[in-house]
């Protein structure tokens, strides 16, 4: 089971996304700041990741230094 953590906001930033989740699927702050999280986690897991371009060139440079055969 996940560990769950109990965050405070400020009332003014609480308000707005209750303003912004009206006529919304999220049926609470809590579910809307997790959703938004979990996405900007993912983009930045998507910006760390190499592309297969540079995955070979990589690979190239090591084996130029005698790294890989």
């Amino acid at each position: 089971m996940a560990e769950e953590y109990n965050l405070s906001i400020p009332a003014s930033l609480a308000k707005k996304i209750k303003e912004r989740i009206e006529g919304t699927g999220f049926d609470s702050i809590s579910s809307y700041v997790t959703y938004v999280l979990r996405e900007l986690l993912a983009e930045d897991e998507k910006e760390n990741e190499l592309t297969k371009e540079d995955e070979e060139k990589i690979k190239e440079r090591l084996r130029a230094l005698g790294y890989l055969d």
